[in-house]
């Protein structure tokens, strides 16, 4: 009997102990094939986040690395952030040409509605783009660039055309359209966009500063994605300098 028990131990520590060794082959295979695909996912992501980015300020309009020539934002009241962001920063030939950077609108119809602003050197509007909302599908949705053209009309916009107090939505007497049945949510998008103009106004050479390493720098582990790379991305880190937190409450 006690020789029966021994043998039921050994063949459940057996067992035990190559299924152990299975995990175990099993997790270093998971680690591995993750190892040997992240720089792909990297790139993949890279690639996304540039076609964003070229639907605001076209390829063409610059040549440094916009994913690398970038600046950090601390939390600003008028962008309506409560973390740091980025901006990306477009040059040609070393000179400053836009910058792409996030703003929120806090009171859409149904919650935040994050948007990413380009802005010319010279102040005006490079393009608008909406992408994360919870805004209702078929009225406030008009908003994201994929359901409607309504987003373009910010195009080469400015603080000064039009002027201030034509800022709003046309029911609150501005120059911008409304939706059908849906005015609040355009009415924080124009606001946004309006605050993104101050904010730039205000930290337009802060901006385009080249503080930490030179603007457009490559990193060392990462290879800068080809002009073949950007111009499909368009077709469809240096040292990042950070602007301090401003108040305007």
């Amino acid at each position: 009997m006690k020789s029966l028990f021994l043998q039921y131990r050994k063949s459940i520590l057996s067992t035990t102990a190559l299924l152990s060794v299975f995990a175990i082959i099993g997790a270093l295979m998971v680690g591995l094939t993750y190892i040997s695909t992240a720089d792909d996912i990297r790139r993949n992501e890279e690639l996304q986040l540039l076609k964003q980015l070229n639907t605001i300020v076209p390829a063409e309009l610059y040549n440094n690395d916009l994913l690398s020539d970038t600046i950090t934002i601390k939390p600003n009241t008028l962008l309506g952030t409560s973390e740091d962001t980025l901006a990306y920063r477009a040059r040609k030939d070393g000179k400053p040409v836009a910058a792409v950077f996030s703003s929120i609108a806090p009171n859409g119809y149904n919650g935040a509605i994050h948007i990413l602003v380009g802005v010319f050197y010279d102040g005006r509007i490079a393009g608008v783009r909406v992408v994360k909302h919870h805004e209702t599908p078929g009225l406030g949705d008009a908003v994201d660039a994929s359901r409607s053209d309504w987003i373009l009309g910010f195009n080469n916009k400015s603080l000064d055309n039009p002027k201030e107090k034509l800022w709003k939505v046309k029911r609150d007497g501005g120059v911008f359209d409304q939706f059908t049945g849906a005015t609040i949510t355009p009415r924080a998008v124009v606001k946004a966009v309006y605050n993104a103009l101050l904010y730039f106004n205000e930290n337009r050479e802060k901006l385009f500063a080249s503080n930490g390493k030179a603007a457009g720098e490559k990193t060392a582990d990462t290879p800068p994605i080809s002009k073949s790379e950007s111009s499909e991305a368009g077709n469809s880190k240096p040292g990042k300098a950070t602007l301090e937190q401003q108040s305007h409450d």
